[in-house]
């Protein structure tokens, strides 16, 4: 039986859809939160090498990475690492930071949005010394 705020005492909305008692993001109020785009999320993630590039990219608060440095790191090969990297920064979970010229190529380097890896951006030499490190 509902109460008088639509929420029945098993905590269902009495008609049945919750999501329609709350605010435009699925939250009530009580705390802020970003906005997610399940599907294009689920899509981006649905590969387990995009999964990982996300976690290398994520490790130690954050660090700026090129597809050639993702590469050596996954060891796999870097036309798999570009169209992996192409595809998350498509949709907007891993973002440009800074591009340098390669011997008639351009290399581009990514961060996950919002992390600590604006250190990481002042000191480029440090990025692909770290991630040959690893390799």
């Amino acid at each position: 039986m509902p109460t008088q705020d639509g929420v029945s005492h098993n905590g269902h909305s009495s008609n049945g859809n919750y999501a329609a008692n709350k605010g435009e993001n699925g939250h009530n109020g009580r705390g802020s939160s970003v906005p997610v785009d399940w599907e294009r999320l689920a899509r981006a993630t649905a590969h387990p090498l995009r999964v990982s590039v996300l976690e290398i990219l994520g490790i130690d608060g954050g660090r700026v990475l090129s597809p050639s440095d993702l590469s050596r790191e996954l060891q796999i090969p870097l036309s798999n690492t570009n169209y992996h990297v192409t595809e998350l920064a498509k949709s907007g979970l891993i973002e440009l930071v800074r591009e340098r010229q390669v011997r008639g190529a351009t290399e581009h380097f990514y961060r996950l949005p919002g992390t600590a890896a604006a250190n990481l951006e002042e000191h480029p030499a440090e990025d692909s010394e770290r991630a040959w490190a690893l390799a």
